[in-house]
């Protein structure tokens, strides 16, 4: 019996011409060599697959102006059942017959998080084309998947019972080693990245990569408190997510019992510059691209991995712990180099002043604690 196809809605386009103005190729060629935008090797890895997907159900020769919003429509009908990775699940299918495929075998598409970054990412190349006087208005504005109530695609914080789990780990109690033997018992406890950044991540709240990325320079203290400096520097290789993202975090007396400081002097000594000198940077430019698969593994095998679990469940973990604490809602906000941008109730005021001093930043981050905790071994 023949197998049976479901023909998705196709919207017929006009091929430009001549005559027809510029095509979605050459929008999204000028868009993503455009040298008043700047992108890191990773994002722009990403933008070209997003765009090129895209050109492949639309239709690259396709004059932008005669994309309209049914066009659009089309577009996110075939992306909402289009599976992750059907590019290379699916090497000898289209896009647009691979969400065919997809729908009529039951396969499952994509996340609607997903769906929505591929709309967002068309509707911000419609906006560049606007600028060019290229179309006359953004018709994909707006038009997006709507989010489920559901946290179930959400990362979440990690439960005491997860935290305790992880830090009762042979990692911490006495393992063989920190490469291949992190997760068997034994009598070293090794103290480089796979030790301290779980640890920062809790007591800091920070992102990983911004952690990895950190200099020994980067420890400094600041009116007598010793602080975590996290800042952007593009000849080193250090990037931010967000101008709110540049901020000092107080360290966490837990991190200077447990050794941090004496961890430091020790890269001084020997000359290092970067924190973590044995992390290797990926092809991206990413400090944390290796760091964030092993700790998946680790989660496995310490028996706290679950579904929303990750290494950035330490950051929501820290906001909840703040929240508990009673922290003032700005000096947790900076902390965590968190902007609330749609918020009525932010006034150009909030942007004036150079924040808190690091006396008051501690205040609070004392303030953070956790019943649950002791420390493994005697510094």
């Amino acid at each position: 019996m023949a197998e049976p196809t479901i023909q998705l809605e196709t919207v017929k386009l006009t091929i430009a011409s001549n005559v027809g103005g510029p095509t979605l190729q050459q929008a999204i060629d000028g868009y993503m060599t455009d040298p008043t935008r700047s992108r890191s090797p990773k994002s722009q890895a990403v933008y070209r697959t997003t765009y090129a997907t895209i050109a492949a159900i639309l239709g690259g020769k396709t004059a932008v102006r005669d994309i309209g919003r049914d066009t659009c429509r089309d577009l996110l009908s075939v992306l909402q059942n289009l599976p992750s990775n059907a590019n290379k699940r699916f090497p000898a299918l289209t896009p647009r017959e691979a969400a065919g495929h997809a729908l009529s075998h039951g396969i499952a598409p994509m996340s609607v998080a997903n769906v929505n970054e591929y709309m967002n990412k068309f509707s911000t190349l419609l906006n560049w084309a606007c600028r060019e006087e290229w179309v006359s208005r953004n018709v994909a504005n707006g038009l997006r998947l709507a989010v489920p109530t559901s946290t179930a695609e959400k990362r979440k914080p990690f439960s005491a019972a997860q935290l305790k789990v992880i830090f009762d780990a042979p990692l911490y109690r006495g393992c063989r080693d920190d490469e291949n033997g992190y997760a068997l018992s034994g009598l070293n406890l090794p103290r480089r990245s796979r030790f301290w950044i779980p640890l920062i991540g809790l007591y800091s709240g920070a992102r990983l990569n911004e952690i990895c990325q950190l200099h020994t320079a980067d420890l400094r203290q600041i009116d007598g408190v010793w602080c975590f400096d996290f800042h952007a520097n593009p000849a080193a290789g250090k990037r931010l997510k967000t101008s709110a993202s540049r901020r000092i975090v107080p360290i966490h007396p837990m991190l200077i019992r447990l050794g941090i400081l004496a961890y430091l002097r020790n890269l001084y000594k020997a000359g290092d510059q970067r924190l973590f000198p044995e992390i290797v940077i990926d092809a991206f430019g990413l400090h944390s691209g290796r760091v964030s698969r092993w700790f998946s593994r680790f989660l496995t095998t310490c028996g706290a991995a679950a579904d929303g679990i990750c290494y950035h469940s330490f950051r929501h973990s820290f906001r909840d712990a703040l929240r508990e604490a009673g922290v003032e809602r700005d000096v947790a906000l900076r902390l965590g180099g968190w902007t609330e941008s749609g918020n009525a109730s932010i006034s150009v005021g909030d942007s004036y002043g150079v924040g808190f001093s690091a006396a008051r930043l501690f205040a609070a981050i004392v303030r953070r604690q956790h019943p649950w905790h002791r420390l493994w071994v005697e510094i």
